[in-house]
């Protein structure tokens, strides 16, 4: 399938011929769902820990004698049921991380891209370059493009001053060919690759 090139200006740069097995996939949404919760749960930090009674400090005297009383018989203070005690069944440090085939990984990607293609919002620009790092000029340049909330994917490396200009923007991101995400690409209204990302992607699943 062929797609247009454009220009940061909004001028046209020729066209690029797209891959069929990367860009031309009819996209199964049960496949990108088991991706994005992949993702998801990969990025939680499972840090939440709460003490339980071996781990509070309290005192270790016994609250009183075992008979006699009249009341149950109670070792500590530190069980759950006294306040100060520790917590029972909290929450541990622990990876929310699940499993996903590689190849699974991989062809999520591919459905998320076809997806983007098949919607119409998957535009190609021929670079992503500026002289000076302005915020305010970038604006000018993606409004001629129609792009608000948008995923700009380039090459190896992004340009230092396109990064600087793009990153005060609301609902931009920019990533290198090596960062792009299943989750990104469907969190945004559109897809920007440049022509280097294009090569670099069809090279990846070659």
């Amino acid at each position: 399938m062929q797609a247009d090139v454009t220009t940061l200006d909004a001028k046209k740069a020729g066209t690029v011929e797209l891959a069929d097995d990367v860009f031309g996939l009819e996209p199964r949404p049960d496949i990108l769902a088991r991706m994005v919760r992949y993702q998801l749960a990969k990025r939680r930090s499972g840090t939440a820990h709460v003490k339980d009674r071996s781990e509070v400090n309290y005192t270790t005297a016994k609250m009183y004698r075992q008979k006699g009383t009249g009341r149950a018989r109670h070792g500590s203070k530190k069980a759950p049921i006294f306040r100060g005690g520790g917590k029972a069944f909290g929450p541990k440090p622990r990876s929310f991380a699940i499993e996903l085939p590689k190849k699974v990984r991989a062809l999520a990607l591919k459905h998320a891209l076809s997806a983007k293609a098949k919607s119409d919002t998957l535009v190609v620009i021929d670079k992503c370059e500026l002289k000076e790092a302005k915020t305010k000029e970038l604006k000018v340049r993606f409004s001629k493009l129609g792009l608000g909330s948008v995923l700009i994917i380039d090459g190896a490396a992004v340009q230092d001053a396109f990064a600087k200009a793009a990153r005060n923007l609301p609902g931009v991101d920019v990533l290198p060919v090596a960062g792009i995400n299943v989750y990104d690409i469907l969190n945004h209204d559109k897809l920007v690759l440049t022509k280097a990302a294009v090569e670099a992607l069809e090279a990846r699943f070659k």
